[in-house]
């Protein structure tokens, strides 16, 4: 029933950050990294501070016997993370939104997944327990669900030009492709960074953070992500001379704008809350977790896209491999499911 529950909370982490893109639909006069700034003060650095203060006991004492070089790994791994956040922004200008979702996480998901017991030199020792099969079984089917998705996803972009009668002249492999595979390799980091600032956690728990210890660990992590981040927005700001969007008034909806910031770094901060939760419950094979998130992160949004009515120009074809693209993502959550119980 733990690893049930954990699955659970996954699943409604991964539902808040296949959401958290939409309020950006309704940002208008905001340039790309003033909205993206805006947005990532409240996930990457308010949220994981105010949440800690909330539900660690005696944080400060918690940060003081926190082991050092943990803080630093787990900041320089979240830094890491957030450059591959920025590339998938930009690869997204050239590839597509399907392409980069498919390529990128498709890469995040296998590396985020096997790294951690990979570099304890665990990997083979945890493959050969019981229900391993399930777990391998889920890693290759949740890889081929979200090709498929990307897919699917491709066809509908090429479906919508054809209706259009207009062609992206802004598609480009070869500026796109590099791109994505910077996002999948840098966006797994997070994953290990949350697997190296466990001894935070440890100290945590040790004074009753209980299931809750992960968000000590985001303060570190998420603050990384903010720190490239603001690195480039600012290079962004400076070069194009868009600070003053930020307190621009006229025609502009200011307050909208920032309010709309804020349910974006919301949502995208409760993907990590509840990821954290589900994380402690996973058991033996609690590297998969970020498998699991994965998966259903690509899931999610696929439906949220279909509720959104997005796919409605889309041909048989299309709708055909978008069905089993969902029957094989399922299959994956299920299996790993599977696996984890047996583990545990």
């Amino acid at each position: 029933m733990s690893v049930i529950g954990g699955v659970m909370f996954h699943a409604v982490g991964a539902s808040f950050a296949a959401l958290c893109y939409t309020p950006q639909k309704k940002v208008e006069q905001w340039s790309w990294q003033t909205y993206w700034l805006a947005q990532a003060f409240i996930c990457w650095f308010l949220l994981p501070i105010v949440v800690a203060w909330l539900t660690i006991p005696q944080l400060m004492t918690v940060l003081q016997q926190a082991p050092a070089d943990a803080m630093w790994k787990t900041f320089g791994l979240g830094m890491a993370y957030g450059i591959g956040g920025t590339a998938f922004g930009l690869a997204i200008r050239h590839m597509g939104f399907s392409l980069t979702y498919a390529i990128s996480i498709g890469i995040s998901c296998v590396i985020g997944t096997l790294l951690p017991p990979f570099v304890k030199g665990e990997l083979m020792t945890v493959m050969r327990q019981q229900g391993a099969e399930w777990i391998v079984i889920g890693m290759v089917l949740g890889v081929w669900g979200i090709a498929l998705c990307g897919l699917a996803g491709r066809y509908k972009e090429l479906d919508l030009a054809r209706s259009l009668k207009s062609a992206d002249s802004s598609f480009s492999v070869v500026k796109g492709l590099p791109l994505c595979l910077l996002a999948g390799v840098l966006s797994a980091l997070y994953g290990f960074s949350i697997d190296q600032g466990q001894p935070i956690a440890d100290v945590a728990v040790a004074y009753g953070a209980g299931n809750f210890q992960s968000n000590v660990i985001y303060i570190f992590s998420n603050t990384g992500a903010f720190v490239t981040t603001l690195v480039y927005c600012v290079f962004l700001h400076r070069k194009e001379g868009t600070f003053r969007e930020f307190v621009r008034k006229g025609g502009t909806p200011l307050k909208l704008n920032y309010v709309f910031a804020i349910i974006t770094g919301m949502l995208w901060y409760s993907q990590f809350f509840f990821y954290g939760l589900g994380h402690v419950r996973m058991g033996d094979y609690k590297f998969t977790s970020w498998a699991i998130h994965m998966i259903m992160l690509v899931l999610f949004s696929t439906v949220a896209g279909l509720a959104l009515k997005e796919w409605v120009h889309a041909r048989g074809k299309t709708i055909r491999a978008l069905v089993m693209a969902l029957v094989v993502l399922v299959a994956a959550v299920l299996a790993l499911t599977v696996g984890n119980s047996i583990a545990g």
